[in-house]
This record gives C-alpha cells, sequence and structure tokens, in this order.
C-alpha cells in the first residue's frame, strides 16, 4: 500500500507563523493549498473531504489556519482579503522550498472569503499558479483589477440555491480573461450541506486540477 506523509506544519509568514496539514500521497504529482472562508479553519469537514478527494487521485494538499485564533476573533479581519492574500503567498514560497514539494506545480482552493485570496494570489503570481477552484466563493471580493490579470484556469462552483453568491459569480467570471468554468451545482445552498452536494464539488475540483495542475 502507498504510504502518505501527513505532518503538522509551522509556516513562516514573516515574524510570525500559522498552522497547517501537509499531506502528500506517494509519488504526489501536485500540490493544491486551501484557503479557507470567514469563521473556518483547516479542519473544516468540507475543506477536509475534498482534500481526501484529491489525496486519492495523486494530489498533496496544504489546509491551513491564514489567520491565528487572536485574529480570527476579530470579524473585521476576517475579510482583510490583501492579509488573507499575503498569508497565501507566504504559504505558497514556503511549500516551493519545501524538500518534499519545491517540484510541484501549486493549485489554490478558495472557499468563500478565501477564494477572493486564491485570485490575489493566483492574479500576483503571473502564470505560476497552474489551477484555482472556488467553491462557494466571493471572488467578487478578489477586486476587477485582481480578476482581470488572473492567468490561472479558474473553475468556479456554485449552489443553484446559493442565488445572490451565484450572480456574483456571473459578474466575477465575465471579468476573467483565463481559460475559467462556471458550475452551478443543482440544488446545492451555501455550505453545500444537501446530499450529494459536496460530493459532485469535490469531484469537479478534482477534475480541475487533473485536468490543468501540470508541471510546466
Amino acid at each position: 500500500m502507498n504510504s502518505k506523509i501527513s505532518t503538522l506544519q509551522r509556516i513562516p509568514v514573516g515574524p510570525m507563523h500559522i498552522e497547517g496539514m501537509l499531506e502528500l500521497p506517494a509519488n504526489a504529482k501536485s500540490i493544491v493549498l486551501f484557503a479557507h472562508g470567514s469563521g473556518s479553519s483547516r479542519h473544516s469537514k468540507r475543506n477536509n473531504y475534498v482534500a481526501r478527494v484529491l489525496q486519492n487521485s495523486g494530489i498533496g494538499t496544504l489546509l491551513m489556519d491564514l489567520l491565528t485564533p487572536e485574529e480570527d476573533a476579530n470579524y473585521p479581519t476576517r475579510f482583510d482579503i490583501p492579509l488573507l492574500t499575503h498569508r497565501l503567498l507566504a504559504a505558497t514560497n514556503w511549500i516551493k522550498a519545501g524538500q518534499l514539494s519545491s517540484q510541484l506545480p501549486v493549485g489554490y482552493f478558495g472557499a468563500s472569503t478565501g477564494a477572493a485570496a486564491a485570485l490575489q494570489a493566483a492574479s500576483a503570481s503571473g502564470g505560476e499558479i497552474g489551477a484555482v477552484v472556488s467553491r462557494g466563493g466571493r471572488p467578487d471580493m478578489a477586486g476587477i483589477a485582481a480578476l482581470e490579470k488572473v492567468k490561472s484556469p479558474t473553475l468556479l462552483l456554485v449552489g443553484g440555491w446559493d442565488e445572490e453568491v451565484l450572480e456574483l459569480n456571473r459578474d466575477a467570471y465575465s471579468h476573467l480573461f483565463c481559460i475559467k468554468d462556471l458550475v452551478v451545482i443543482p440544488g446545492a445552498t451555501h455550505l453545500f450541506t444537501e446530499p450529494g452536494t459536496l460530493e459532485e464539488a469535490a469531484r469537479q475540483a478534482a477534475a480541475w486540477f487533473d485536468k490543468y495542475l501540470k508541471p510546466v
């Protein structure tokens, strides 16, 4: 049976550290960094489920807390997209310097406000990020200027019953000029708690990363 590396990491971001769970399947072909949404964390059951699906496809994952517990307790900080983006970029640099992960293509998976950080980070990285997936995300919060500069193939997954967020995604989608798709998951609300909806979102994400997250 193939072994999997699973370790809790302290990731340097300037003068401080954030914690993340790094999981690398044997012979991992790529790695996806997760940017969680407001009020969530690396322990999110939904993101951990998606991570397991990706791992079963041979994709490594890094689920991390972009904010410290003290920062997360401050409600406005949860929506500080530039701060979240800065932390995500720092984690990306850390992954690229890692002994086990430096050669792996990097992708982003963002949920809720984390999707805005993922897209801002992808925009700032030029074409270095292989693919981005947003689940129930707020890509509109990345800002039009950042969206228009994204070069990474980007998949927006939205619940069919999440009507307000769906409209925001459609607007953000119109400002993306990269390879892109917007997939509506029927019967899903914002958190994808309805039977089968999270499974479908995870399947779509894995297929997107399998297609686009490849060595340059």
